[in-house]
């Protein structure tokens, strides 16, 4: 399926937002789509930024460089069409649990994107996002989230706020056991968070991931 780019909003010197006319193309919260460009026969997965009320669709990317697709997409220019499939993926909240229950999402970098979706889609949710950057210069659209509600990790420089990495600050801070976690990013972040959080006490069938790279 084809769809406009209105938008690209660079947000650092790695990271962007690519924004298309929606379509009327559908998605839950948090899944993924694949995108190219126009007859490339070439596609990369990324996954859902904005919100199901959205009039558009965002995607967060981070530019690879050299690589074939994330590069192209930083600089297609709005009025362009990019190829659009999906929506694949189950890494999604059951709505009839988002009254009741608490969320925790932990992620590293542009791991973040399907839990901005899941905020945007379920404006009531009542979550906790621990997400671990390199940088300050990573911190993608702070302002979309309730600073009481968001705990950054930063572990490559020091700044004002928590320094180290996910893995640091989970271990040293309490972990309410009956939440439902949310694991999205390094693959390597996803294990060693999951083996933190069973040994915490943790449901695995209250954790759920979605391996990045």
């Amino acid at each position: 399926m084809l769809h406009k780019v209105t938008k690209v909003r660079n947000l650092s010197s790695t990271s962007f937002v690519l924004r298309l006319e929606r379509n009327g193309f559908y998605f839950n919260p948090g899944q993924c789509v694949n995108i190219g460009l126009r007859d490339s026969g070439v596609n990369r997965e990324y996954s859902s930024y904005s919100g199901i009320k959205d009039s558009f669709l965002e995607f967060l990317i981070k530019e690879v460089k050299g690589g074939t697709v994330s590069p192209a997409l930083r600089n297609v220019k709005p009025g362009n069409f990019v190829e659009l499939h999906g929506p694949y993926g189950s890494f999604t909240i059951d709505p009839s649990l988002v009254k009741s229950s608490n969320f925790v999402f932990i992620g590293t970098g542009t791991g973040i994107a399907p839990f901005h979706s899941f905020i945007r889609s379920y404006p009531n949710l009542d979550y906790k996002v621990i997400i671990g950057i390199r940088t300050v210069e990573d911190q993608y659209d702070f302002k979309d989230y309730d600073v009481n509600r968001l705990v950054c990790c930063v572990s490559r420089e020091k700044w004002g706020g928590y320094n180290g990495r996910v893995t640091n600050y989970l271990e040293t801070n309490n972990i309410d056991p009956t939440s439902i976690f949310y694991l999205c990013g390094n693959k390597n972040m996803i294990h060693d968070v999951y083996d933190l959080l069973r040994r915490k006490g943790v449901s695995g069938n209250n954790i759920f991931t979605e391996a990045f790279f």
